[in-house]
């Protein structure tokens, strides 16, 4: 068995923003030669989420609106963790999307579902910030 690790680096525009990493994750599979295996995508940072779902249109708007209902930026002042920082709903969003994903890695391919596809989620962002893949097997 053979593992390798890879990490992806972002530095958002946005506060918020969902960024679809499945041609990255696939480059490092491809690197790895591996064809049957498993692979981990893990957000490294605690106001970061890694997912999979569909990337079709108006979806991760949805998401974003969506997110934003459950845990709100503002009033900043409702989150005892703001005192000295902004960014409680960040933490709250990570927790509810998510911090990793596992794919099965089948004849060399990551093994998805119909429209499934990996994305990075950033809801504190305009700061420097990696995702990690791991990808394990034969």
């Amino acid at each position: 068995m053979k593992s390798i690790a890879k990490e992806l680096w972002f530095n958002t525009k946005n506060d918020r923003e969902f960024i679809n990493i499945t041609p990255e994750v696939e480059s490092a599979l491809l690197e790895s030669g591996i064809k049957e295996g498993l692979c981990l995508v893990n957000a490294m940072h605690i106001t970061a989420s890694v997912f999979i779902n569909d990337d079709e249109s108006g979806l991760h708007q949805d998401f974003d609106r969506w997110l934003e209902k459950l845990a709100p930026h503002e009033p900043v002042s409702s989150y005892r963790h703001n005192r000295g920082e902004e960014n409680a709903d960040a933490h709250m969003k990570r927790q509810i999307m998510g911090r990793e994903v596992v794919v099965a890695v089948t004849g060399g391919k990551l093994h998805f579902g119909p429209w499934e596809q990996i994305f990075y989620g950033e809801f504190d962002g305009r700061r420097r910030k990696r995702v990690l893949v791991k990808i394990i097997g034969e």
